[in-house]
């Protein structure tokens, strides 16, 4: 019989796994103390045009803002499942922002990346002009994703036209979770649908990596079987081949979820390292 720190684990995983239940679960046990939440803040028209915030108490002028993109396979998710998350980094005194975006089939790339340079654009506003609780000031900008969000936010990291374009940079840093940078050739038919193939080169985070990009940690699972860790890799020898600081880090017993899963601060779930090595980089690159 398994012992019962183990049967924690068990039960942990199968909350996060099995779907929105299990989220609203999770959510339901996560401390609301320590930071203000500001729902449906509007970046666009239309059902998924809206934003959470998160507001650690005594947020300055200064204070960093993370900005949060989950993952769905560019199909699925929702901000609503995402809130332990938004508690885990203001917890250590981050504003965090987390958006909706427009999921396959409603659009097909690169509409999921327009969308989310739209929702940085609208935060890093927020941030310089002030509300919904946030002092007006020079925060310094992260982006970090999930999986599929890894991908959009790596791409609007690397490959600035599109932030260029809604005024969203520039940005201090860069965290990958489990992110597909370097997915081509496609396998899959819903993914040859999600990404037309003259616009395929260009989904590929790899294809814009280079000097002059921001400070990037990567984090992969090493028993990620969803995304090859070979795309952390990928990209991060890239980086390096052009100078730009890169922690690139697997986590052995880790799945494709336990890299967000790991976020959780009420549940035993994933590597509580990863968080640790998370806030590292963000204290460094914050300054």
């Amino acid at each position: 019989m398994p012992s019962l720190p183990r049967l924690l684990l068990i039960l942990s995983l199968a909350v996060v796994l099995s779907g929105c239940s299990g989220a609203a679960f999770l959510n339901s046990v996560t401390s609301r103390a320590g930071y203000e939440t500001v729902r449906n803040l509007r970046y666009m028209p239309g059902d998924r045009g809206t934003f959470d915030l998160y507001v650690p108490n005594g947020a300055g002028p200064e204070t960093p803002i993370v900005v949060f993109v989950y993952g769905g396979s560019w199909d699925s998710g929702s901000k609503a499942i995402y809130p332990f998350v938004g508690q885990s980094l203001a917890s250590a005194g981050y504003i965090v922002a987390i958006p909706d975006y427009r999921v396959y089939p409603d659009v097909v790339f690169p509409g999921f990346v327009e969308d989310g340079a739209r929702a940085v654009a609208a935060v890093r506003k927020l941030g310089e002009t002030g509300g919904a609780g946030v002092a007006a000031g020079p925060h310094p900008l992260f982006l970090m994703g999930h999986s599929a969000g890894a991908q959009i936010a790596a791409l609007l990291a690397y490959d600035k036209r599109d932030l260029a374009r809604t005024g969203g940079g520039p940005i201090a840093g860069f965290i990958g979770l489990s992110g597909p940078y370097d997915f081509l050739p496609l396998k899959e038919e819903r993914y040859k649908r999600i990404f037309p193939p003259a616009l395929r080169e260009a989904s590929q985070p790899v294809n814009f990596a280079a000097r002059g990009d921001p400070p990037t940690f990567l984090a992969h699972g090493g028993k990620d079987t969803t995304v090859e860790p070979e795309n952390m890799r990928s990209l991060a020898r890239k980086l390096r081949g052009g100078g730009v600081p890169v922690s690139e880090n697997l986590y052995p017993d880790l799945d494709h979820i336990g890299t967000v899963s790991s976020f959780a601060t009420a549940l035993p779930l994933g590597d509580r390292q990863l968080r640790t090595d998370v806030l590292q980089f963000l204290k460094e690159h914050a300054r």
